[in-house]
């Protein structure tokens, strides 16, 4: 029986056990679906290539280090770490987006500033705009990081809710509860702390 044959668990096995050519397999076998994870969220092909590889050397670290327990579900397991260095890139670039948007049930693209603010909470200055969305985006550092995550996919490349519920493995209802839940928690530390909207 040749080791293509062979399920994800088993290459895993095989592979903290000293054969070295499994992890090739499991490579050549997920490569496609891992890769075009990363790239649908960077947009960027050197990114992705980056991103991948560093995902590939968590992987060979973590199996190294017998640290490996996630019940067959290996696939899961990479998109997870994948998912988990993307954000972690974004967070030292400190490219948070700077107006959260979603699509209510309607398709009509919404403004986290239309669910948290009236037209008459800020004035058109730029400068005051510019104040308040520094304000928003330090507010969705603190979300939890499951709603964050959902915003930031969103906000950043415009990922539709059914590319951000195959991405982190969840229902599309679940990533829309997320981004509603991000907005309501939001408006409510912008209620409860004062957030300045002007100079």
């Amino acid at each position: 029986m040749s080791i293509q044959s062979l399920n994800d668990n088993e290459l895993v096995q095989l592979y903290v056990g000293g054969h070295e050519d499994c992890l090739a397999v499991l490579l050549t076998r997920h490569k496609a679906r891992i890769f075009s994870s990363i790239i649908v969220v960077v947009r960027d092909r050197a990114l992705a290539e980056d991103i991948f590889q560093d995902t590939f050397f968590k992987v060979i670290q973590t199996l190294k280090k017998g640290q490996y327990n996630e019940e067959g579900k290996f696939l899961p397991w990479v998109l997870r770490i994948a998912r988990n260095l993307i954000i972690d890139h974004f967070r030292r670039a400190k490219r948070m987006p700077p107006v959260p948007t979603y699509v209510n049930e309607d398709g009509e693209e919404i403004s986290v500033f239309n669910m948290i603010a009236s037209e008459d909470d800020i004035s058109n200055s730029s400068q005051e705009m510019a104040k308040f969305k520094r304000n928003i985006r330090d507010l969705i550092n603190e979300l939890p990081a499951d709603q964050r995550e959902v915003v930031v996919m969103r906000t950043y490349y415009d990922m539709s809710f059914k590319e951000i519920a195959d991405f982190t493995n969840v229902s599309i209802n679940t990533a829309l509860g997320r981004m509603r839940y991000a907005l309501i928690n939001l408006k409510k530390m912008i209620e409860e702390r004062n957030v300045e909207v002007s100079l």
